[in-house]
C-alpha cells in the first residue's frame, strides 16, 4: 500500500468511527430550518407560500406539523427519558400563546420605530422580529429540556439575522429589537416586558468558566428599559432597574436603580476650517 493510501485508510477508519457515533448532522440542521419556516408560515401569512381558506385546512396543516416534529425529534430523544409524543403535543398546545406574544412583539416594534409604516412591514422585513419569533419557538423546547434542537432554531435565526438569542433566556412580552445586528443575549438573561434594544447590545457573562454552566451568569433587565447601540451589560447579579435608559457604548457590570439614565462619558472636538492651523495629515 502506498504511503498516501495508508494515510487515507487510517483516516477513513477514524471518520467512520466519528460518523457512527454521531449520526446527527446536516440533515437534522436542514430539517430543523424547514420546520421553523413551516411554523412561521402557519402563524403568519407573510411567510407562507400557499393560501389556507378554511379552518379545516389549518387543522390538517397543524396535524402535519406535529407529525413532522415527531419525526424530527426522534433521533434526538433516542437516549432520553422524554416522551416524544408528549413533547410534540405540548409544543403544539403552546402555539396560540406564542402567536399572541409575537403579535405583541410586532406591535411594540411598529409603535417604537418611526420608520415602520405598518405591522406587516415589521413582520415581513425586520430581522429583529424574525429573531424574536425563532427565540420564542426555541424557548418552549428549552424549558422541556429537549437537547440540541432549541439551539438549532436560534442559530438558524442567528445565521439569517445576525442576532444571537440563547433559547434559555427569559424574555417578557412586547419585546422590541430595532436594527438588531450584533445583539447577543445570554442563556440566563432575564428581560422584563416592554424592553427595547438596538444593534450591538451584549447581555453577557463576566466569566466563561465551565463550572458556572448552570448558574445565573447574565444580567436582568427590568420592564420599560431601553438599551442603545453597543451597550455591554455583564454579570448575573447585574440588574437594570425598570424604566431605565442605557446609552450607547456603555459598559456596565454593576446594577442601576429604576429610572436611571446611564451614559458613556466622552468628548468630541469640533474644529472649524478657520481654527485649523496645520493641515490634517490623513484623508478619508
Amino acid at each position: 500500500m502506498m504511503e498516501n493510501e495508508m494515510v487515507y485508510h487510517d483516516f477513513a477508519l477514524t471518520l467512520k468511527g466519528r460518523w457512527d457515533n454521531h449520526s446527527l448532522g446536516f440533515l437534522l440542521k436542514r430539517t430543523t430550518q424547514d420546520f421553523a419556516d413551516k411554523i412561521l408560515a402557519l402563524l403568519f401569512p407573510h411567510f407562507c407560500r400557499q393560501e389556507f381558506t378554511t379552518s379545516k385546512e389549518f387543522e390538517i396543516h397543524l396535524s402535519e406539523l406535529e407529525r413532522d416534529l415527531k419525526v424530527l425529534l426522534r433521533s434526538l430523544l433516542q437516549e432520553s427519558s422524554l416522551d416524544l409524543g408528549e413533547i410534540a403535543a405540548r409544543f403544539m398546545r403552546t402555539l396560540p400563546e406564542i402567536h399572541e406574544k409575537l403579535w405583541l412583539d410586532a406591535e411594540a416594534i411598529t409603535s417604537g420605530d418611526p420608520a415602520a409604516e405598518s405591522i406587516d412591514e415589521v413582520i415581513l422585513a425586520y430581522p429583529g422580529f424574525t429573531a424574536i419569533a425563532m427565540y420564542r419557538l426555541a424557548h418552549e423546547f428549552y424549558i422541556m429540556h429537549v437537547p440540541i434542537f432549541p439551539r438549532l432554531l436560534t442559530e438558524y435565526a442567528h445565521q439569517i439575522t445576525g442576532i444571537d438569542i440563547h433559547p434559555g433566556a427569559q424574555i417578557g412580552s412586547s419585546f422590541a429589537i430595532d436594527h438588531g445586528t450584533g445583539i447577543v443575549i445570554g442563556e440566563s438573561t432575564i428581560i422584563g416586558q416592554h424592553v427595547k434594544m438596538y444593534q450591538g447590545v451584549t447581555l453577557g457573562a463576566l466569566s466563561v468558566d465551565k463550572k458556572l454552566a448552570k448558574s445565573k451568569r447574565h444580567p436582568t433587565v427590568e420592564e420599560y428599559t431601553v438599551l442603545y447601540a453597543q451597550a455591554v451589560i455583564l454579570g448575573g447579579e447585574t440588574v437594570i432597574g425598570h424604566h431605565s435608559t442605557i446609552g450607547g457604548n456603555v459598559w456596565l457590570t454593576d446594577s442601576v436603580p429604576p429610572y436611571s439614565v446611564v451614559v458613556q462619558e466622552n468628548r468630541v472636538n469640533i474644529r472649524t476650517k478657520e481654527a485649523i492651523e496645520t493641515p490634517i495629515n490623513f484623508s478619508i
